[in-house]
């Protein structure tokens, strides 16, 4: 393959990756690596230059380029490095123009290693259709990017700008076209898409709006899932969708964070400890099946093993199924890392603990699995996803993107596995 993206982050980055794909190939680059970076830690970055110098080492003649977040928020780090042979921001790698410019000066002494302009700058953002998701069984569409938040802890903002929506035309041809190209499942991402829709003009719709239109529109989408939502957002339309639409998938991933009311606060976060356990409930009393994920961080500054305990505590009053745990990482720029730390050591412990309790509540999850027959979308060789999103080894390949029946008869411990 003449050009080869490497995907680190976010389900958004994955979108992406594959619109940097098509404009690469079509502006000509040859033998090119792009790694779409992440910046939402800075072990996230480490990564990435990690991968970037390995990349140099085993491919020495290839053109490398570094795009996504952390290149859009510390180009110079990337610039520095000689392993790269040019940045490209994150406005600048969906654009057309920008890879031309790039064939035309990777690697050249001569030209500007970088371009990167200010994402801030930004008011829109374009419905980039996409033909198909190499290697994947479900495809990815961008309604909204960009996050008009400050949360203390985040630099996202800084790399994705202002929040800006697609319109829902433009989604629902996206979606009709994937669906013409045998995809089965469609997941909506973006930065904070349930602010969707609130820079959209007249009417400025809302997420709830856009899952419904979708689901009218195109009849033959037969999943269509959500990526990492803001529960204190959610609409009502959103909620009723949940209640009434069996196509839209019984599974949210919720951006929670904390526990602890105090915590929240100084995170600058907009909702209560009592909030989310209150959405949780009200969800799951309109669709038994919902399962919920949800994204906590570990020892965000000043957090005592008081506070910490309630955010242990929230995986089983939240009923939570799938925990995605970030140790906190203070990021240069941001209130959060000027406030009083935690010794590494205790960050570390907790970000263990709270794994540990995300272990044991995957577990119930997947014990109670045992003895159900669940549709499970193929993904490669025999492994798949319930509607819930649990993985499940099948008891023979399927072809990725077929949807096939599976009577779940045990587990591992991590995924079901089909009799």
């Amino acid at each position: 393959m003449s050009v080869e993206v490497i995907t680190f982050g976010c389900r958004l980055n994955a979108a992406e990756s594959e619109v940097i794909r098509r404009e690469a190939e079509r502006a000509g680059l040859t033998d090119t690596v792009v790694v779409n970076t992440c910046a939402v830690t800075a072990e996230a970055v480490r990564q990435a230059r990690q991968a970037i110098r390995s990349l140099r080492r085993e491919r020495p003649q290839a053109n490398i380029v570094v795009t996504g977040c952390a290149a859009q928020i510390e180009p110079q780090t990337f610039i520095a490095m000689p392993e790269a042979d040019c940045v490209l921001g994150n406005t600048e790698k969906l654009s057309a123009a920008s890879w031309g410019e790039a064939r035309a000066g990777c690697g050249l002494a001569d030209a500007p290693k970088a371009i990167v302009n200010d994402i801030m700058a930004v008011r829109e953002t374009a419905a980039h259709l996409i033909e198909g998701f190499e290697g994947r069984a479900r495809a990815f569409v961008q309604v909204q990017n960009g996050c008009d938040h400050r949360c203390t802890f985040c630099v996202i903002p800084y790399g994705r700008g202002n929040s800006r929506s697609v319109p829902i035309g433009a989604v629902i041809e996206d979606v009709r076209r994937l669906v013409g190209r045998d995809y089965r499942e469609v997941v909506l991402t973006g930065v904070d898409i349930t602010s969707y829709g609130g820079d959209l003009l007249p009417g400025t719709p809302r997420l709830g709006a856009l899952v419904k239109q979708i689901l009218k529109h195109v009849p033959e989408l037969e999943r269509l899932r959500l990526s990492s939502i803001d529960s204190v957002e959610a609409d009502r339309d959103l909620i009723d969708a949940f209640a009434t639409e069996a196509r839209l998938m019984p599974h949210l991933h919720l951006s929670l964070q904390a526990g602890d009311d105090l915590i929240l606060k100084r995170m600058k976060r907009r909702h209560s400890r009592r909030d989310a356990i209150a959405f949780c409930a009200a969800l799951r009393r309109l669709r038994p099946d919902l399962v919920f994920g949800a994204d906590l961080i570990a020892g965000f500054p000043t957090e005592t093993e008081d506070m910490f305990q309630r955010s242990l505590d929230l995986v089983e009053e939240c009923g939570l199924t799938y925990l995605h745990v970030f140790p906190f990482s203070p990021r240069p720029g941001t209130p959060a890392a000027r406030m009083p730390q935690l010794p590494r050591a205790v960050v570390k412990e907790r970000a263990r603990r709270l794994r540990e309790r995300g272990a044991l509540a995957l577990r119930r999850h997947l014990d109670a699995e045992i003895g159900t027959t669940r549709r499970v979308l193929a993904e490669t060789g025999d492994r798949g996803r319930t509607e819930q999103f649990t993985p499940v080894r099948l008891a023979m390949a399927a072809a990725p993107g077929a949807i096939v029946e599976a009577r779940i008869a045990a587990h591992d411990g991590t995924q079901l596995l089909a009799a």
